[in-house]
């Protein structure tokens, strides 16, 4: 078995078992919930009778261990159960709204990630330029601004005051492609100016370190461009910190919307988890979870990987 191969194995089998564990986590928490789901669905007005079969309809009845077994076995089989709030197949509950968070997702890392990397590229060409200190002003800038501020910002100045773009991302099956990309626009700019910063900062970190190195001064010295150093000599060589940190970025992307989605009223994933807690819906936020959950382990193993088959040296080992 390949270096590789078993890097994969044991990165799978690491999140395998992290899975296991947060989906743990959330049910406990979840149980820790103040209230009744029962009571909020029937209300104040339900009998005792009426809610304790209630209860024993939607098998609230049964020890939290069992509920908790009884899920985790479903969803190895590729089921993750009905909705406690609606009744629905979960599974049903995720499809379109999982569409829309990666069409959001996509949106945002098509602009984020070239617009990052040539941006870092420039001002580790540019060092200690005007440029690069503008850059690096505006990505701490970015990057000090917690995303619901970013949002708000961006809605009172361009809804708002310019009146260019609605203020609630709201999306249905008959939207066409250019309406959902109008539409969209503020909630994939949030995203962008929030990931763009870090990007930016790690291309540039990781092009200045491997400029200080002597092959790239005997480049220097035989009178190679500035430019075809960093891009040819200095880039191929800086690949693996950049392809780590784009990956995170782009697992952000997924999993940490939520905020976004709950400003712009977006029906996407996040949207779907927050209203799943606060009906103590556990079988949805349970399958929210998972999915933010093994995205983020995914893209973490691409990232592993590609830096590892973008390096010589960790290729083969030596």
């Amino acid at each position: 078995m390949t270096r590789l191969q078993k890097l994969i194995l044991s990165r799978l089998a690491l999140g395998i078992l992290t899975l296991f564990v947060v989906s743990a986590l959330m049910f406990v928490g979840i149980e820790l919930l103040p209230g009744d789901l029962a009571q909020q669905i029937l209300g104040q007005s339900a009998t005792p009778d009426t809610l304790r079969a209630f209860r024993a309809e939607l098998g609230l009845d049964q020890p939290p261990h069992t509920r908790y077994l009884d899920w985790l076995s479903g969803v190895v089989q590729g089921d993750f159960g009905q909705s406690l709030a609606s009744g629905r197949k979960v599974s049903d509950l995720l499809g379109t709204r999982l569409a829309n968070t990666m069409f959001l997702a996509a949106y945002a890392a098509v602009i984020a990630v070239p617009v990052a990397v040539t941006l870092g590229l420039l001002a580790a060409l540019w060092r200690n330029s005007i440029f690069d200190r503008a850059a690096n002003i505006g990505a701490l800038s970015a990057i000090s601004m917690p995303e619901f501020f970013v949002a708000y910002l961006l809605i009172m100045l361009f809804s708002i005051k310019f009146g260019w773009f609605p203020t609630l991302a709201r999306l249905d099956t008959a939207t066409g492609l250019g309406d959902a990309l109008y539409v969209t626009f503020l909630p994939a700019l949030t995203l962008i100016m929030v990931v763009i910063a870090h990007m930016m900062r790690m291309t540039r970190a990781a092009i200045i370190n491997v400029l200080a190195s002597p092959y790239i001064e005997m480049a220097r010295l035989k009178g190679v461009p500035r430019w075809r150093v960093v891009l040819k000599h200095a880039l191929p060589n800086a690949l693996a910190p950049i392809i780590n940190v784009i990956a995170l970025n782009l697992a952000y992307l997924i999993v940490g919307v939520v905020v976004v989605e709950v400003v712009f009223s977006y029906p996407g994933l996040g949207q779907l988890l927050v209203d799943a807690v606060a009906s103590r819906d556990f079988p949805v936020v349970q399958a929210v979870g998972l999915f933010f959950a093994g995205t983020y382990i995914l893209l973490n193993v691409a990232a592993d990987i590609l830096s590892i088959l973008s390096n010589p040296r960790l290729r083969h080992g030596r």
